[in-house]
């Protein structure tokens, strides 16, 4: 007899879990609308605002290969280098450890990632495909080895047989990483789908003392209840992004998942006025654009990447939705 997910589950949506980490991921996902290009005081104000918020992790940016990308068209949360960091944090005496996200074959990272007593960085993010398991096995040592914590995004696994993703989570479960994040990189997973890999990932690391985390993208405006359906069932990091910032439809949004929490030590408030003071008048001022809109429910609905998404909204006619369905649907 299958289990139900009431009997599946590790609580309740009334239960407090002092295993839950909440890790806040704006400025770097953020960072993808805008080449990475924010301001300081942007960047301040959502440490400051982590800090306040009590929020566990806060992710800054990429390290990204200068031989790769260059400095003309990226700003320096793409390269995120010690001098950007500790300009805006100075040595982040607090307990917010602060992160950096590497992608496989895009980064430096025996040179670029420095040794843990060097930075202010305390946990390595390591962003990989499928096929790029060999490269970010390595990555992850490396990190692990120079002292930091480690997590590693498997991207894209709604594009990915089962058989292909079994084998990855196998290879990971006996990596040195801490963390393997569900990442829904299409927003296109519905909450059963959710349910069935949350424990597929759980199971893979069993008996490890791995975690698992999720991180959600909201083009079918799922985000924040895939990551609930996730943390029911036992998944513990938890990635969210002020006001949802992130690329095309965004993320989990950080303010609901802090009042969906049981945990006295985050703090709404915080994120509330962030928002108003910062993240309103981005939008107000048409240099950003983000959240739910209906070309990225059509690439979610299809499994597709949001590049043509992005693409239609950055055109002339960015609300004409049904030419957009019509063009999308005919060439999938």
């Amino acid at each position: 007899m299958v289990k139900g997910k009431s009997e599946l589950a590790k609580g309740t949506w009334l239960t407090y879990r002092p295993d839950i980490k909440v890790l806040d991921c704006t400025v770097r996902d953020g960072g993808l609308i805008n080449n990475h290009m924010f301001d300081d005081g942007f960047v301040k104000a959502v440490y400051d605002c982590c800090v306040a918020a009590g929020v566990d992790y806060m992710e800054l940016g990429y390290k990204g290969s200068s031989k790769i990308f260059s400095r003309d068209e990226y700003g320096s949360w793409k390269f995120t280098t010690e001098d950007d960091l500790r300009r805006i944090v100075g040595d982040n005496d607090t307990s917010l450890v602060l992160c950096a996200m590497a992608d496989a074959e895009r980064t430096d990272y025996h040179t670029d990632i420095l040794p843990r007593q060097e930075s202010v960085l305390g946990m390595i993010r390591v962003a990989t495909y499928i096929h790029q398991i060999p490269v970010a096995m390595d990555m992850i040592k490396d990190a692990h080895d120079k002292g930091y914590e480690t997590t590693v995004n498997l991207m894209a696994v709604s594009a990915v047989q089962e058989r292909e993703l079994l084998e990855a989570l196998d290879s990971l479960a006996k990596s040195e990483v801490g963390t393997i994040y569900m990442v829904d990189s299409f927003g296109s997973f519905y909450s059963e789908q959710i349910r069935d890999l949350t424990l597929s990932y759980l199971k893979a690391v069993e008996g490890t003392g791995k975690k698992i985390g999720m991180h959600m993208h909201n083009n079918m405006q799922l985000a924040y209840a895939n990551t609930i359906e996730g943390l029911i069932l036992g998944a513990s990091m938890l990635d969210a992004t002020i006001n949802g910032m992130g690329r095309g439809a965004g993320n989990c949004p950080l303010e609901l998942l802090l009042a969906f929490l049981k945990n006295p030590k985050f703090r709404l408030r915080p994120v509330l006025q962030c928002i108003r003071d910062h993240f309103l008048p981005l939008l107000e001022s048409r240099k950003m654009e983000w959240g739910y809109m209906i070309p990225y429910l059509v690439t979610g609905m299809l499994n597709q990447h949001p590049r043509a998404a992005m693409k239609w909204r950055a055109g002339n006619t960015p609300d004409d939705y049904v030419t957009f369905y019509d063009q999308v649907v005919e060439e999938d």
